[in-house]
């Protein structure tokens, strides 16, 4: 076998191989004597390049396995792997670092600072991570701004954007370090059906891009539209 052909076949294993893997996750929360378990044993595995969909009832853990796969929360049993990276065996230092060089995250409310333009919020991850030079920051910010339809927008505060162009802004600011993931929790929930249609849209062409794209909806026509749905009930895949 030529050494060509044996590159061609590893690049071909890379891109099949699972970018996400929780094996055994469980999660339980506890306050003072009270038990709450909201994952029961969860066993999932996303590709690289796939566009998923968690769906299920209000507190049948979908968020949680959401925020598990970002590092946002830990899993109190089981394993989480991402992109090679055991989360479970980081710290919280490691986690933080690690979820803003590799996931994009996109939220229900757009989390975005009142006080800051549009350029200066899409920026943040960027000064987080203290990657390039300040004008290097600003540059990349400027690039994914243009990219979501908002390059006519960068000096704008939040407060003179509508809703939908607010959350343009939160998903240029999840692509400023590149990432190859990016998630939404309910990404489209405050929106109206038109807009969430055109941010539905948006996420696609990322997804096309080869981004691997994860998000919790409770629209079932939404998630109809992704490459796949998993559902989750009672802290358990029960589906897809």
């Amino acid at each position: 076998m030529s050494e060509a052909t044996t590159q061609q076949q590893a690049a071909a294993e890379t891109v099949r191989s699972p970018l996400i893997e929780l094996s055994g996750v469980e999660k339980t929360y506890r306050t003072g004597k009270l038990e709450y378990r909201a994952l029961r044993g969860v066993d999932l595995s996303i590709d690289r390049g796939e566009m998923v969909a968690l769906v299920g009832p209000s507190g049948s853990g979908k968020s949680t396995v959401l925020n598990i796969i970002t590092g946002i929360d830990r899993p109190t049993a089981g394993t989480v792997t991402v992109d090679g990276s055991r989360l479970d065996d980081l710290s919280e230092e490691e986690l933080a670092v690690w979820r803003g060089a590799n996931v994009g995250i996109v939220f229900q409310f757009f989390q975005l600072l009142p006080t800051l333009t549009a350029l200066e919020n899409a920026a943040l991850p960027l000064d987080f991570l203290r990657r390039g030079s300040k004008h290097d920051r600003f540059e990349r910010a400027r690039h994914n701004l243009e990219v979501v339809g908002l390059g006519d927008k960068l000096e704008h505060l939040p407060a003179e954007l509508s809703g939908g162009e607010q959350q343009r802004v939160a998903i240029a600011r999840s692509l400023a370090a590149d990432p190859g993931l990016i998630v939404g929790d309910e990404p489209t929930g405050n929106l109206d059906s038109v807009t969430a249609d055109e941010m539905f849209r948006l996420l696609g062409r990322l997804n096309d891009e080869g981004k691997t794209v994860l998000f919790v909806t409770h629209d079932r026509d939404l998630a109809a539209r992704a490459g796949r749905v998993v559902e989750i009930r009672d802290g358990r895949v029960v589906g897809g």
